[in-house]
């Protein structure tokens, strides 16, 4: 055996040793990254609520909306996420922190910066009820949350415009989609109004601004349009409105913010994100529908809280 060959020889088993514990290395990270929300993970140290109060959260999970409502006795969790290792595992901690006593999923539509996280929830947590949207997407991504939500057993359903979804501590209307005849996904979108004490907010997905010319036609054309069953709803003047399609340039038209006129707007994008969101041109109109009106955005300030209590409201940043 000549020198060359035996040098190879002597090479081999240690090329060997190192493939295998690359490899050994890799396997133990995708197990990891599939299991981590089934494993201890400690929770988020977040103060319990106080008697009397609601709380809104709008996490901070990069590119994509997850908002957290929570009462006294129950979590709606709407959206959750582009499902990234790291919004996922914030999403898990959160709950935790709120430590919540029933929870209720809500998909406002089937993007997939919106439902990313559902998967991770369903396995983790009970889950008591799961909304979907009406119209749904195409696609394995979103074929595994709906196994999910199959497995988990929990009662599902579909909001649509006039649903209530409870009355103690405040109430959650549906304002949008219809019930038949829609075919954009954006446009589709739940549409949210919240009262909450005294307190109102309008989270509106990612509808564009042809919905929202529609919802102020309806409006001003007859004010109690949106009314639930004893639960009105009035749009002239909202306190907190979360700003649709992550604030881009074509949404948040001006006939929608002027009849809103929003004391506080709330903007939930990622950080240098590739689209160039919030939009110059939607906090513009922003700053002239409400003049001195705040803006909070999760790309500069991250998690958000809101608290009501009281017919008041505060934001802090967590």
């Amino acid at each position: 055996m000549s020198p060359q060959t035996k040098n190879q020889a002597r090479k081999f088993p240690l090329k060997r040793v190192i493939v295998a514990a690359v490899a050994a290395a890799v396997l133990l990270f995708c197990l990891f990254v599939g299991l981590f929300p089934t494993m201890l993970l400690p929770a988020y140290a977040i103060p319990a609520l106080r008697e009397g109060e609601v709380r809104l959260h709008f996490l901070d999970v990069g590119q994509g909306d997850c908002t957290l409502l929570e009462f006294s006795d129950e979590l709606f969790v709407l959206d959750s996420g582009s499902g990234s290792f790291e919004a996922n595992r914030k999403l898990v901690r959160y709950v935790e922190g709120l430590a919540p006593k029933r929870i209720t999923l809500l998909l406002t539509h089937a993007d997939a910066d919106h439902y990313g996280g559902f998967s991770v929830l369903l396995r983790t947590f009970e889950v008591d009820a799961c909304y979907l949207p009406l119209l749904p997407a195409e696609g394995k991504k979103y074929e595994a949350l709906l196994a999910a939500v199959e497995r988990e057993g929990c009662k599902t359903g579909i909001l649509t415009r006039g649903d209530l979804l409870r009355e103690e501590e405040g109430y959650l209307v549906c304002l949008s989609p219809f019930a038949d005849g829609e075919k954009d996904a954006n446009d589709s979108s739940v549409v949210l109004y919240l009262e909450l004490g005294g307190v109102t907010a309008l989270l509106c997905g990612d509808i564009s601004e042809t919905r929202e010319r529609l919802l102020v036609d309806e409006y001003i054309h007859s004010p109690s349009v949106f009314d639930g069953d004893g639960c009105p709803v009035r749009l002239d003047g909202i306190d907190i409105l979360k700003a649709p399609h992550h604030a881009s340039a074509y949404s948040s038209s001006r006939e929608f913010l002027e009849l809103l006129r929003p004391e506080t707007y709330v903007v939930t994008c990622g950080r240098d994100n590739v689209y160039k969101l919030p939009a110059g041109g939607a906090l513009q109109r922003f700053r002239e529908a409400s003049p001195g009106g705040a803006i909070y955005r999760t790309d500069e300030l991250g998690d958000l809280i809101v608290s009501v209590k009281n017919k008041n409201y505060t934001v802090t940043a967590r």
